[in-house]
């Protein structure tokens, strides 16, 4: 009978110990996957908001925190909507484009949603109150966006809600989609949409941003305002700012000019999910500690045991010509395939746990990474073999004749 023949045999008559042994660092390899699936998806989405949002500026209820507004649950705290009106009558440099919007929990036949009020940004130019207003006029020379913004055409695609974070146009009876709620609802652009007992049109799908707007329905936000009773009120005012003012005294201005509100630069917001990031980060490092005490530790108990119970078959195998090398092989092969399956088992359980419920806890879409989980379950190899060593090692040593001569 070969090493593995007797490996495998061992295993099928004695089950129990395989799971016991393989419990721990199944759990402790699936909490590592999860934890960095999440953790790399949201560092990803921290650089992509960085990168398309630059120096925007939020106008917030007092009583929000920044992880409401990241995590789109926006609708507990509201501020009036005439604070849009005194920001643009203050008509304050380097501000680019508002964006006020109202959300709220919505359903969408069986599927809970988030539906954003926007308002068009040609609302703007049709209200006789802000007519008189020269908009977003205070722009200077330093400021690239505004230049880049005037020399091109306004885009009036719903898409521009994903490029620009405001939309030319919409109607009191259309909706956007994003990306997973039409996927999971198969509606279409030119689709009939029931809202709180209204039917709306979508015009259009939002192109997958990896985001909270991916599970978001925009209307426009008057009509969102009419369906929920919530008055004239807003969740958030977005303010795309010229970079150099948001970064100096635009903020300040704001706060000012709304005392009752919480001002804050996008950079906040990304310095909040990137100090969450670093602790998940670290969570990651300690449930990896975890993994090499308890899971070490559990496979070295019961290779430890194992060679306890099979004194006798190891001793009749040397006595028979068996090498301590094939006995220390014996130990270690197990240990081996204990690490390859407990390895295996949960790093696919972490990476789906991350696919599944990555959107819930980071706010984002998880993608699979093939890379980490091959390197996951090659930790778990390596401990299982180091916790083994000792024991497979100590089994080598056994004496025949001592073996025999026990009871």
């Amino acid at each position: 009978m070969n090493l593995r023949s007797l490996v495998w045999k061992e295993i099928r008559e004695r089950p129990s110990a395989l799971v016991t042994s393989g419990l721990a660092v199944l759990l402790g390899v699936a909490a590592l996957v999860a934890i960095r699936h999440v953790v790399f998806a949201s560092e990803g989405e921290v650089g992509r908001q960085m990168e398309s949002l630059g120096a925007n500026v939020l106008i917030l209820p007092k009583e929000a925190s920044l992880q409401n507004y990241y995590a789109a649950d926006m609708q507990q705290h509201t501020l009036p909507e005439s604070h849009v009106s005194r920001v643009l009558l203050e008509s304050l440099p380097g501000v680019e484009k508002l964006s006020p919007k109202l959300s709220a929990t919505v359903q969408i036949g069986d599927r809970d949603v988030t539906l954003t009020g926007i308002l068009p940004q040609s609302e703007f130019q049709a209200s006789a109150a802000w007519q008189s207003v020269k908009l977003f006029s205070n722009k200077h020379d330093g400021c690239k966006k505004a230049a880049a913004s005037d020399s091109q055409a306004a885009n009036t695609s719903p898409d521009a809600l994903v490029t620009d974070r405001a939309i030319e146009e919409l109607k009191d009876n259309e909706v956007i989609i994003g990306a997973d709620i039409a996927e999971a609802t198969s509606i279409k652009a030119g689709d009939k949409v029931t809202i709180l007992g209204e039917d709306f049109q979508a015009l259009g799908v939002l192109p997958r941003t990896g985001t909270v707007d991916d599970s978001r329905v925009f209307a426009h936000l008057h009509a969102v305002q009419s369906l929920t009773n919530a008055g004239e009120v807003v969740s958030v005012i977005e303010v795309v700012g010229c970079c150099e003012d948001a970064a100096g005294q635009l903020v300040p201005q704001l706060s000012a000019l709304l005392p009752d509100a919480k001002v804050v630069t996008i950079s906040h917001v990304v310095q909040a999910q990137v100090g969450v990031n670093r602790l998940m980060s670290n969570m990651s490092l300690f449930v990896t500690a975890i993994l090499v005490v308890v899971g070490g530790s559990s496979v070295a108990g019961s290779i430890a045991a194992n060679v306890r119970d099979r004194r006798r078959e190891v001793g009749t195998l040397m006595a028979l010509g068996a090498s301590p090398g094939y006995v220390a092989g014996m130990f270690l092969l197990k240990a081996l395939w204990v690490g390859l399956a407990a390895g295996t088992v949960g790093a696919v359980l972490g990476m789906v746990a991350a696919v599944w419920w990555g959107p819930h806890w980071a706010a984002t879409a998880v993608e699979p990474l093939p890379g980490l989980t091959v390197a996951a379950v090659g930790v778990a190899l390596v401990v299982s073999l180091a916790a083994a060593y000792w024991p497979a090692r100590r089994a080598a040593k056994i004496d025949p004749c001592l073996c025999f001569q026990e009871v």
